[in-house]
Parts: structure tokens; sequence; C-alpha cells
């Protein structure tokens, strides 16, 4: 009754998310100096939990494809980055900032809505 919870699943893809995006934010950091090196980012959250909840494939048993209901994004190089530097790196450090922190707050959203969700639980259960 309580293995497949929607919400539990959302957050816990939401984590993921914003654990992938923090190692995109702290690689470019890291190569912010390398010449030619591209800015890299993930798909927003939204994109990906909507282009994979819209058409959901039902999944009767535990190793179907999908049976976890986990949302997974991609790594791509960022087209919409400022002006590259005069060695083709196109990471700006201010930007990587600004994102490591969105990033930050999207983990503690995560974590809140999987908090309250255990106390909704918790309550359920203590009462019957």
């Amino acid at each position: 009754m309580f293995e497949k919870i929607d919400v539990m699943n959302m957050a816990e893809s939401m984590a993921r998310h914003a654990a992938q995006r923090q190692s995109a934010v702290s690689r470019n950091m890291a190569n912010a100096d390398t010449p030619d090196y591209k800015a890299q980012d993930v798909t927003p959250f939204a994109e990906t939990y909507q282009e994979e909840v819209a058409m959901p494939m039902k999944a009767t048993r535990s190793g179907h494809i999908g049976a976890d209901n986990l949302v997974t994004s991609q790594t791509v190089t960022r087209s919409d980055s400022g002006t590259a530097s005069p060695n083709g790196n196109t990471v700006s450090l201010e930007d990587e900032m600004v994102k490591a922190v969105e990033t930050k707050r999207q983990h503690d959203l995560a974590l809140t809505i999987y908090k309250s969700t255990l106390n909704i639980l918790r309550t359920s259960v203590a009462r019957s």
C-alpha cells in the first residue's frame, strides 16, 4: 500500500535531478579556465517530469522498464550561454554560482516534500 506513493517518487526524482544539476555546475566551475570548454546544464525538471508523466507506461512487475517511476534527465551543452572568452570557454562563474543556489533550493524543496509526506503517513498510521 505504501510502496508506490507518487508524491514520494516525485520528490525522489526532484532530489536526483538536483544532484545531477549540481554535478554539472561543479564540472563547469572546475573547467572555468579550460580552453574551448562549453558550459553544460541539465534539462529543467519541469520539462523532464512532464514528458515522462504525460503518458506513463503501465508497469505490472518491478522488473519492467520504468516501473520505478523515476524521472531521468540528461546533461546537455547550454546553447544560451553568454559570450565566449578569447580561449573559447563559455563558463561564467557568476552564472554558475546562481545555478548552484537554485539547485540547493530545488534539493531543499524535494526534502521538504518528502518529510511532509512522511509526517502525514505517520499521523494517519498513528490514528488508526
